[in-house]
């Protein structure tokens, strides 16, 4: 159970860590999990992963310099993993619960290592976990290659015409189809058929529909995916996402506005009107890039509630640039599997949430 004056402790740690963005890890400053669990007579208080390939992880737990082992047990890195023995440490106040559409729930058990690859989640889950005063539960529901402006288009996006072109709002489908020239007008799509003339039933935002129902499932049986919780509260949501955007010219250009409609319609969804919101850029993004990497990073940190472009997210978005953290990797790569990337920019996510919290 964490303290008024270990929340305090955290916030400043938070603080310190924003204004250090793309330097060392804040790791050695984080303590090993005390093994105690949570005050069960608070809500749980959930956090929801969402986004693309990097969010799903791909860091290596093992095998070769790159991986998690390695950082840990060589480079002496995020000691808080394992305990005094030297075995990865399991916290018994932060229940990590991860879903994926097709595939149903992956995971469901207290947050520690145990195999596979590692997204954002442990560093999201450790500094999370330390700074709030009741049971954490980091819901992560994602899946790989998936963009903004098409499959995770949230409620509310209106179709558009550019050019000779109509662009799907939320619901539609196919994604483009041609303006009628009649009219020059955004007409009703065309049949969305295969080649075999089958109706096909992708849809502009089906994969923000199902990441949001998976989170739901999981909430809507509390006691199933935190032992002896009887309520909880959405608390914040994380994402990290943007690669496949990045080769539409359009969904990078319209990236911003689908990504204010994003924050705005999960927390209408989700029913939390105050939660917080950290995203992460892609890695391989730099402040001076151009094309549509440059735009989808100028529409992430334009979010940010430092920036003054939208004053109704000041105090509760927060955009990490994690291009000193990626190590030259880039989101495309997955980062080469780096699993320092992952957990370097999760605890700079975390941070950012620490903050806003407090």
């Amino acid at each position: 159970m964490k303290t008024n004056k270990s929340i305090k402790a955290s916030c400043l740690l938070a603080a310190m860590f924003m204004g250090m963005a793309g330097a060392a890890s804040a790791e050695s400053t984080l303590p090993k999990p005390d093994g105690k669990p949570a005050d069960m007579s608070k809500p749980v208080q959930v956090f929801i992963l969402m986004g693309q390939s990097n969010m799903v992880g791909a860091g290596k737990i093992t095998g070769g310099e790159v991986s998690l082992e390695n950082a840990v047990k060589t480079k002496q890195k995020y000691s808080y993993l394992v305990d005094d023995a030297g075995a990865w440490n399991v916290r018994n106040d932060v229940r990590f619960v991860r879903m994926m559409q097709g595939k149903g729930l992956m995971a469901n058990d207290w947050l520690g290592i145990k195999g596979g690859t590692i997204g954002p989640e442990f560093g999201i889950g450790h500094v999370v976990g330390n700074a709030v005063d009741a049971p954490v539960m980091v819901l992560k529901s994602c899946i790989g290659n998936r963009s903004l402006g098409w499959d995770l288009l949230p409620p509310g996006s209106e179709r558009f015409v550019e050019g000779d072109k109509v662009y799907a709002g939320y619901k539609d489908k196919p994604d483009v189809w041609p303006v009628d020239p009649a009219k020059g007008t955004a007409t009703e799509p065309p049949p969305f058929v295969d080649k075999n003339g089958k109706p096909i039933a992708w849809y502009a935002g089906l994969q923000y529909d199902g990441d949001v129902a998976d989170a739901k499932t999981v909430l809507a049986d509390l006691a199933k995916h935190y032992p002896d919780a009887t309520k909880y509260e959405v608390a914040g949501f994380f994402f990290w996402q943007g690669e496949k955007d990045g080769g539409n010219p359009v969904h990078a250009a319209h990236y911003e506005k689908n990504l204010v409609n994003f924050i705005k319609a999960l927390r209408k969804d989700f029913n939390a009107p105050n939660a917080k919101f950290v995203l992460g850029t892609l890695g391989e993004a730099a402040k001076d890039s151009a094309g549509n990497g440059g735009l989808i990073l100028n529409a992430q940190l334009a979010v940010d509630g430092t920036s003054g472009k939208y004053p109704e997210f000041k105090g509760n978005v927060a955009t990490i640039y994690t291009n000193p953290m990626a190590q030259g990797g880039s989101g495309n790569g997955h980062y080469g599997g780096n699993a320092e990337v992952y957990m370097d920019v999760g605890e700079a996510m975390g941070q950012a949430m620490a903050t806003m919290l407090k």
